[in-house]
């Protein structure tokens, strides 16, 4: 039961990460095009997850509609700010389904579940590659403006705080949801900004 509730979450994640991308694409017209090119990609790929984790759902025994649905992650993410939005999105919420994934993958591997792992292995390359879009573009948005740098940083952190969860996520041994370290780093998270984020997870 506990693992059908996780992939319907995920599910739910899913589809609100395919609206997010594809909000940047609307919100932010006249950003540039390189940029639009990354959230149309992402959009591509946030639609195939959902298709991805709607069938390990059902592969585990849920379906969708089961458990209720929020636009918290959503609401968490959003930003008038094409700089902020990534930030939150890209660096704060992708990040943290790194975390979830690589964890739901070592949990696939003890269990023996194939089918499982492949597929969330599969759907984490993804995710690599959207926080190196926050990475790059939150440098690119924030370049010689300190003020709004700062500003993105912060966004940032609010988002990871309110899913910290109580600690749950944590770089502490035993924890509930490890922090994914190399997966960051590979997303080009620099150890500065990962002994930032530690600080926030208690």
């Amino acid at each position: 039961d506990r693992l059908a509730m996780r992939m319907h979450g995920i599910f739910v994640g899913e589809l609100q990460a395919l609206e997010g991308a594809g909000r940047s694409l609307w919100d932010f017209p006249d950003s540039p095009w390189e940029f639009k090119l990354n959230m149309a990609r992402q959009c591509w790929d946030e639609a195939r997850h959902v298709q991805i984790f709607e069938k390990l759902l059902e592969h585990v025994g849920g379906e969708v509609g089961m458990h209720a649905e929020s636009t918290f992650l959503f609401e968490a993410a959003c930003a008038d700010d094409p700089a902020l939005r990534v930030a939150g999105v890209n660096r704060a919420l992708e990040g943290l389904a790194c975390d979830v994934f690589r964890d739901n993958i070592e949990f696939a591997k003890q269990s023996g579940d194939e089918l499982m792992e492949q597929s969330i292995d599969y759907v984490l390359a993804d995710e690599l590659t959207h926080v190196r879009f926050g990475s790059e573009w939150v440098a690119e948005f924030c370049k010689d403006d300190p003020e709004r740098l700062a500003a993105a940083q912060e966004f940032r952190r609010d988002a990871d705080r309110r899913f910290n969860f109580g600690g749950a996520r944590s770089a502490q041994e035993g924890a509930a949801i490890p922090s994914a370290w190399e997966d960051r780093k590979f997303a080009g998270f620099t150890d500065e900004a990962l002994e930032d984020l530690a600080t926030l997870r208690g």
